[in-house]
């Protein structure tokens, strides 16, 4: 089942029901294409404006890289999902004899690297498109101001709800060069991206 094909209330109800996934991975992956998707939507609404001319060049540019970035998360939403049935299964390994615990753990960590490396790569979708995002600033049509702000929100969302994904599986990792090689660079993105939405949710207040 890809979660991308389902429709909006099919998606809710999944997510609302006692299945384990998808959970908070795929929904921050959601919120990720939201964002990107608004985005594009704002530079459509300044396409072809005169008053906003000088703009072209960008929001076409913008527009067709948010375009990108939306299918790009949901893509990862899906594997997300992928990833911690991964988990699940390897946790479903025999476990009756050494031998057969040791495949089974070496399974599970193998698996949780996989919780770890979609999360992450949503935080790093999310960064890029909060960066394209607040490019347009002074150079869209003002009239969307609210949705970029929503944007701006939905981008915020999709990069926090991933860091609570990679920090819940690191904390299982035995590799602790890689938990704190992944910890390291999530603590980068965040500090980059988070100003980027706050600067961009001030800016559209000041704006209506």
């Amino acid at each position: 089942m890809e979660l991308k094909k389902l429709e909006v209330s099919a998606f809710a109800n999944l997510l609302a029901s006692d299945a384990p996934a998808p959970g908070g991975g795929s929904a921050a992956a959601l919120e990720g294409a939201l964002g990107a998707a608004l985005t594009a939507m704002v530079c459509g609404l300044t396409a072809g404006k005169a008053k906003y001319a000088d703009s072209q060049d960008l929001v076409a540019s913008v527009q067709e890289r948010c375009e990108a970035l939306q299918a790009q998360f949901l893509d990862v939403m899906d594997r997300d999902t992928q990833a911690f049935n991964a988990v699940a299964a390897a946790f479903a390994l025999p476990k009756g004899t050494e031998e057969a615990r040791a495949k089974r753990s070496e399974a599970i960590q193998a698996a949780l690297r996989g919780c770890v490396d979609t999360p992450m790569e949503m935080m790093e979708l999310a960064a890029q498109t909060l960066e394209l995002t607040e490019s347009l600033l002074g150079k869209f049509n003002s009239s969307a101001a609210s949705d970029l702000g929503v944007a701006a929100l939905s981008l915020r969302s999709a990069i926090q709800g991933a860091w609570l994904n990679v920090r819940i599986n690191i904390s299982s990792i035995k590799d602790q060069a890689l938990a704190e090689q992944s910890r390291a660079k999530g603590e980068a993105l965040l500090a980059k991206a988070l100003p980027a939405a706050d600067r961009i949710y001030a800016a559209v207040l000041e704006m209506i």
